[in-house]
């Protein structure tokens, strides 16, 4: 329950942090409470660097507390600019004559320090007395990391406060608004496929500054392809041309000014081009392994399926199903040309057949009819056991046993007895490899009975099973 609060707790900091409003300003200042007259000028910290020990009068205390926030200093016909905006309070005393107030920045080192006099006669007076003192001239960058130190003027030692300072990011809908560094820019693109080249053209970004553009393969974040090319503030042209290997659906083109945490921005334009995904089907001879991995991600779901006489249906095969998969692996399978893979998603279904155009030894099934008999015989150029069997055939997807099955080798032969209830036009001689875990059915309809001294298979004499098809069918 702890961990659930303090998660709770960070999540409501980073929403406080993006939506906090920041006060616009036209003009930054110096500003002191209680009618103290007090004017500053810039100091360099050298002189005031080194501390003396303070009167024994004088408070350790006298510096009360110190508060830093950022404002958006914006001016009609300029940039809007970020500043820090200091508030510090101290007690007046007779041997303090201002104060240093110095900003350093963590990720340059580089420092900005303005030196806080008071005027003599009115701080006697108040001597004391609590006095708030304001300053807000110190520009700062975008999610710059910031060390402000107030010290006495003389500077006394151990009399000094310091505080570390987060400049609010992009992610802050005021400095996203308002702060040029966070204006990200318009992307335009056009592809060159022969030369597999695009061409990125930015507009709508800070002039002055340098530009960067890359592609990337967008998974959880986005993936460099290639290096990122720059597009100088100084050039007059604003494009560049970025090549690629292949258009995937998860290729982006990514912009981004060239400042520290500027936000980004994408263009994906060929995130619905997704059959090129499934061409990377892979298989292995030695393992029987047929894999498949996504080269971006996707919601699909995977089959492997039998690729039908006709062509334009492919029945599931049966356990094979495979949801939202990051790698898709099926072992030991049958390298039949009609095997394919059946890839499907909100767009539609894509049939993808590996085996179809025989770079892989296929076996073969073929029948003969000699009296009451049906003799099937299995080819096949690599070892190999199969299974037969009759069926009847009373649906699209569905062969009902008829009688038991028959396991025989390949080269060998079987004889089937047919019965005179085993014929007829839905009756069907199913023979797959029983070797593998994933094979594909073949099958030889429309048996007929009472034949003498005739062969037949697949519609003419003792004609194989062989088939050729294409290598892909879009199902929608």
């Amino acid at each position: 329950m702890i961990n659930i609060h303090v998660q709770i707790l960070l999540i409501i900091l980073l929403w406080n942090s993006d939506c906090q409003i920041i006060p616009r300003i036209e003009e930054c200042g110096l500003s002191c409470s209680q009618g103290v007259h007090c004017k500053s000028k810039p100091s360099s910290d050298i002189i005031n660097s080194f501390c003396h020990a303070a009167p024994t009068s004088l408070s350790s205390t006298i510096l009360k507390s110190m508060k830093i926030s950022t404002v958006i200093k914006c001016v009609q016909g300029s940039p809007c600019s970020l500043h820090l905006n200091i508030k510090g309070s101290l007690s007046l005393d007779e041997n303090i004559r201002g104060l240093e107030i110095c900003s350093l920045s963590l990720d340059t080192q580089q420092s900005q320090c303005t030196n806080v006099r008071f005027a003599r006669k009115k701080s006697k007076m108040l001597n004391g007395k609590k006095v708030q003192v304001q300053f807000n001239c110190f520009e700062v960058n975008v999610a710059q990391h910031i060390y402000v130190t107030m010290k006495t003027v003389p500077n006394y030692c151990d009399v000094k406060m310091s505080q570390e300072y987060y400049v609010e990011d992009c992610k802050n809908s005021d400095v996203g608004k308002y702060i040029p560094a966070c204006l990200a820019g318009k992307l335009d693109y056009y592809v060159e496929r022969a030369r597999k080249i695009i061409s990125v053209n930015v507009s709508n970004f800070l002039r002055d500054q340098d530009y960067y553009v890359r592609l990337c393969h967008k998974w959880f974040t986005c993936e460099d392809v290639g290096q990122f090319a720059v597009i100088k503030g100084k050039d007059a042209l604003k494009s560049v041309s970025l090549k690629y290997s292949q258009l995937l659906p998860c290729l982006c083109i990514e912009g981004w000014l060239a400042v520290p945490d500027a936000r980004r921005i994408q263009l994906c334009p060929f995130e619905n081009d997704t059959k090129v995904l499934w061409d990377n089907i892979v298989y292995n001879p030695a393992t029987q392994t047929l894999a498949w991995e996504p080269a971006c991600p996707v919601l699909v779901m995977v089959n492997l399926c039998r690729l039908t006489k006709s062509n334009d249906h492919c029945e599931d095969i049966q356990n094979s199903s495979k949801q939202f998969p990051e790698k898709v692996k099926y072992s030991r399978v049958d390298t039949h040309p009609r095997l394919c893979m059946k890839f499907t998603t909100k767009q539609g279904s894509w049939v993808k057949c590996p085996f179809a155009h025989g770079e892989f030894p296929a076996w073969k099934m073929r029948t003969a009819a000699v009296a009451d008999q049906i003799q099937v015989f299995f080819t096949s150029q690599t070892k190999a056991h199969f299974s037969v069997l009759v069926c009847n055939k009373t649906q699209l997807a569905s062969c009902d046993l008829l009688g038991m099955h028959h396991s025989v080798s390949a080269g060998d032969s079987v004889s089937i007895t047919m019965s005179q209830e085993m014929c007829g036009s839905t009756i069907c001689i199913q023979g797959w490899r029983t070797d593998v875990d994933y094979s594909v059915p073949l099958q030889i309809c429309d048996i007929h009975c009472g034949f003498r001294g005739h062969t037949y298979g697949n519609g003419s004499p003792a004609r194989a099973m062989t088939h050729r098809m294409k290598s892909m069918h879009s199902l929608h």
